[in-house]
């Protein structure tokens, strides 16, 4: 003969009062920015890259007092000797900022830890930004340092010939480079790649527009509104006009936020191996 167990009838009462599992709050915007930027600096060469903004505003500002034209020497000549080896290092974390989640491998982790991927490359974006300008800053306190040392060896006043506008002007245009950064890396999403296409577009670009506007007038009219890089070098030293301003404003559409949605949109719907 089988006994049949019947449940007690408190049983009933005990597993309908066992509350639902509720799902686990979203990361917090902010700490998602600290870790990213935190991951920036993480690697050997995150850290090194990070190192070499410092090092080379040193190694510019050095060579500027000890090979410069002392007689000349004013602290435009300082922030130009420095601004040069920040247009090529700045776009560099730029583009490992977005391809270091995918060559290190962690692209997995990083978006099961936070699911909604927006929120991780708005963080990245950002902190990309923020880099950029404190390092410019630092290359400008670093420019100002050798100004004074040149005026304390030379005798001569120090001159502070940079107004905060001019200055504006070469933080953007360093920004502008860390966007065409990330938008390439977002395309490529592997480093070696991403950077090839960066020197490219930087190095290979302005010469082949050089010459094509040597070859049509019409391009050397208009090719401002197509050429991001010709609009972009004049922030370095000149004051734009408003045309200028628009060429520049359509050629970041064209070359930056156009190629930024694409970008977007593939890392969105790729799957993460």
């Amino acid at each position: 003969m089988t006994a049949t167990l019947e449940p007690t009838p408190a049983a009933a009462p005990m597993a309908a009062a066992r509350p639902a599992r509720t799902a686990p709050a979203p990361t917090p915007f902010r700490r998602v920015l600290h870790v990213e930027l935190r991951k920036m600096f993480d690697t050997r060469s995150g850290f090194w890259l990070m190192a070499s903004i410092v090092i080379a505003s040193v190694v510019a500002t050095t060579l500027t007092v000890l090979l410069g034209d002392r007689d000349s020497l004013t602290f435009e000549s300082f922030a130009s000797a420095v601004g040069s080896p920040m247009s090529v290092v700045l776009p560099m974390i730029g583009v490992l900022a977005v391809t270091s989640e995918w060559s290190q491998r962690t692209a997995l982790t990083t978006f099961t830890l936070v699911p909604s991927r927006p929120r991780v490359l708005a963080a990245k974006l950002l902190d990309v930004l923020a880099v950029g300008a404190v390092a410019m800053l630092v290359a400008l306190g670093v420019g100002a340092l050798g100004n004074i040392v040149a005026s304390a060896i030379t005798g001569n006043d120090a001159l502070w010939d940079i107004a905060a506008s001019t200055f504006a002007q070469i933080v953007l245009a360093n920004e502008l480079g860390m966007l065409v950064g990330v938008v390439l890396g977002l395309l490529f999403r592997n480093s070696p790649a991403a950077i090839v296409g960066y020197f490219v577009f930087a190095l290979v670009l302005p010469g082949l527009s050089s010459a094509l506007a040597v070859a049509q007038d019409w391009w050397a009219d208009n090719g401002g509104w197509f050429d991001l890089n010709q609009t972009r070098f004049l922030l370095f030293d000149s004051t734009l006009t408003g045309e200028e301003w628009a060429q520049l404003g359509v050629a970041s559409l064209a070359w930056v936020v156009l190629p930024m949605l694409l970008g977007l949109r593939l890392v969105l719907r790729s799957e993460v191996k």
